[in-house]
This record gives structure tokens, C-alpha cells and sequence, in this order.
């Protein structure tokens, strides 16, 4: 896939938060470069958080729709990376022999009390991804 763009997909168990900045973020550094999508197992609907957090940096998900996980059966990768330990315990066989990564995160979602409280949590993994999406793609890059 010399000539081809890099195709990456972001697994999580329900395509709302972790794996949503995840695609976001990719798309934004490589400048569309790489083609990015995400999904989950048991896909819900993108947390408004996780769209608030990444206003905050300037990118737009609220238009981003959760997806399932089988309309990326059968198609090619050159990455999947899982973003939860569920996604990573569950994550099927796809062709072509992609690399699989496995980054934890904690779940944002999962975090309870005041709005600011479950707000941090969200831009807490959304700088992780970032940082680590950064160095990724220079990585890859070489």
C-alpha cells in the first residue's frame, strides 16, 4: 500500500466518546492523509461531552454518528487500534493482515458528579489521544 493512504479504524464498545476524538483527532493531524473512521461493538450515540472537548480544540464532531462494528467487517486496514479493553477482548479477524494496536483508556463516560467533574474526564482522554496520536503519526511517518 506504498502509493495508497494509510487506512485506520478506532475501535470502542459504543463508538460515543474515546474512539470518536480518536478519528477526529487522526483526521485533523494527518491532514487528510490517512483515511480514518471508528466505530463499536455495540454502538450508541457521540456523547455531548466528547463534541464539547473537542470544540474546545477547535475540531467539529457534532455531526459524527456512532457506527457499528460489522459494516467494517471484510474491508482492509492497515491499522485498528482499540481504545477500551472491551473493544481490544471482542475485536475480530479483518483481512489483509492489519497491524492491531491496543491503547486503554478509561471510559469518560463512565464518570460521575458535577458537569465540570465529568467534563475533565473527557478532555483528560481527549489530551491523551492527542499526545499519543501525535507521536503515532510521526512514528508511522518515518
Amino acid at each position: 500500500m506504498n502509493d495508497k493512504k494509510l487506512r485506520v479504524l478506532f475501535l470502542c464498545t459504543h463508538n460515543s466518546a474515546r474512539s470518536q476524538m480518536a478519528e477526529a483527532l487522526l483526521r485533523h493531524h494527518s491532514r487528510g492523509e490517512v483515511e480514518v473512521y471508528s466505530a463499536g461493538n455495540e454502538p450508541g450515540n457521540v456523547h455531548p461531552l466528547a463534541v464539547r472537548a473537542m470544540a474546545e480544540s477547535g475540531i467539529d464532531i457534532s455531526s459524527a454518528e456512532s457506527k457499528s462494528l460489522n459494516q467494517f467487517i471484510g474491508q482492509d486496514f492497515n491499522y485498528v487500534i482499540t481504545v477500551c479493553d472491551r473493544a481490544n477482548e471482542t475485536c475480530p479477524v479483518f483481512p489483509g493482515d492489519p497491524k492491531r494496536i491496543h491503547w486503554s483508556y478509561e471510559d469518560p463516560s463512565a464518570v460521575e458528579g458535577p458537569e465540570e467533574e465529568r467534563l475533565k474526564a473527557f478532555r483528560d482522554v481527549r489530551n491523551l489521544l492527542n499526545m499519543r496520536l501525535q507521536n503515532w503519526l510521526l512514528a508511522v511517518n518515518r
